[in-house]
C-alpha cells in the first residue's frame, strides 16, 4: 500500500469561529474513520509576535478560554456522531497558516475550510487555505462551504498528468475510492494544441487521436499497475480537451472528492502551487484534496 496517509499519524482538522465548521469537522471525522486513524481538532490561537500572544494577559486568557470552548464543542460533535473514534483537541499558538503547516509534518491528513472573503461560497480561496495547501507536507483537503451538503456521487476524480513524476496523488485517490467503495475517474485535461501556433507556417490542424495516444498509453499503464493492489476499485480513464483546470472542475461536479497533485511544471519545490491545482481550489464545486509529492516535494 502507498503511504499517502500513514495509519499511525492523526488526521487534523483546522477550525475557527466562523460558519460551516460543523460540516468540516464531520468530513474530517469520516476521513479518520475511513483511514482507521485518530482525529485532532485544532484551533490556532493567534499571536502577533513570535513566541507570544497579541495583547495583555487578560486578552490572552480570553482567547485561550474561547479557543478551548470551541475545540471542546467540535470534539464532542465528532465523538457523538462517530462513536469509537479517538478524538483530541489542540490549541497551537501562532499564525494560522504557519501553525497548521508545522502540524502537517507529523499529520497524515489536514482538513480545512475554504473561507473566501466574508465566508461566501463562490468567492476566492482564503489566504490561510491557499498557504496550507501550498506548503503542507501531508495531503490537504479543502472544503468550500456547502461542498458536503446533499448527496454527492459515489465518485472520486483525480487529475492525472504524464508530466508529473510523482504517483502519490493517484495512489491517494485509489485509496480514497477503495475505502469509500466509490468509482474512480482518472482525468487528463489536454490543452487544445490545435489552437497553438505550430511555427512560421502558422496554425496546423491537430490529429487529437494521435496526440492523445502518448498520455493514454502512459495512464493506462499506471492504472494497470494498480489493478492488483486496489482490486476493488473500478477506474475509468478520460482524456478531454480544454484548459486542464476547467476540465477537472467540470468532471468533478457532484463528486465526493477531487484529487490533484501540488506540483506545477516549473520544478520549483514548495514555493508555488501548480497552476492547475491552485485554480481548481478556487473553482471546483466539491472538496479538493491537494497531495504533495514524496517527502513534501
Amino acid at each position: 500500500m502507498s503511504d499517502a496517509v500513514p495509519p499511525d499519524q492523526p488526521i487534523v482538522v483546522g477550525i475557527d469561529d466562523g460558519p460551516d465548521q460543523e460540516e468540516i469537522v464531520r468530513f474530517a471525522a469520516q476521513q479518520a474513520v475511513l483511514w482507521g486513524g485518530r482525529l485532532r481538532v485544532a484551533h490556532v490561537i493567534r499571536s502577533s509576535l513570535p513566541g507570544g500572544l497579541a495583547g495583555g494577559s487578560q486578552e490572552k486568557d480570553r482567547e485561550v478560554r474561547a479557543g478551548a470552548r470551541l475545540v471542546e464543542r467540535y470534539e464532542n460533535l465528532a465523538r457523538s456522531e462517530f462513536p469509537g473514534l479517538a478524538v483530541a483537541g489542540e490549541l497551537p499558538v501562532g499564525h494560522a497558516a504557519a501553525a497548521l503547516i508545522e502540524r502537517s509534518a507529523d499529520a497524515g491528513l489536514l482538513v480545512i475550510g475554504h473561507r473566501g472573503s466574508g465566508g461566501f461560497p463562490r468567492l476566492p480561496l482564503g489566504s490561510v487555505s491557499l498557504q496550507v495547501a501550498t506548503h503542507a507536507r501531508c495531503p490537504v483537503i479543502v472544503i468550500r462551504p456547502g461542498d458536503t451538503g446533499g448527496r454527492p456521487d459515489s465518485r472520486v476524480v483525480v487529475g492525472a498528468d504524464p508530466a508529473d513524476d510523482s504517483p502519490r496523488a493517484l495512489d491517494f485517490a485509489y485509496q480514497e475510492a477503495g475505502l469509500l467503495g466509490a468509482r474512480l475517474e482518472v482525468v487528463h485535461g489536454a490543452y487544445p494544441t490545435g489552437m497553438v501556433p505550430a511555427g512560421p507556417m502558422g496554425m496546423v490542424p491537430s490529429d487529437f487521436e494521435v496526440l492523445d495516444q502518448g498520455p493514454r498509453d502512459f495512464l493506462e499503464k499506471e492504472i494497470a499497475r494498480r489493478r492488483d493492489r486496489y482490486s476493488s476499485v473500478q477506474a475509468d480513464l478520460r482524456i478531454a480537451h480544454g484548459r486542464p483546470a476547467t476540465v477537472l472542475a467540470e468532471a468533478a461536479r457532484g463528486a465526493y472528492l477531487l484529487v490533484v497533485g501540488s506540483r506545477g511544471r516549473s520544478g520549483v519545490k514548495r514555493l508555488l502551487l501548480g497552476s492547475v491545482s491552485a485554480e481548481v481550489l478556487h473553482t471546483a464545486e466539491c472538496p479538493v484534496a491537494v497531495v504533495p509529492g514524496r517527502n513534501g516535494d
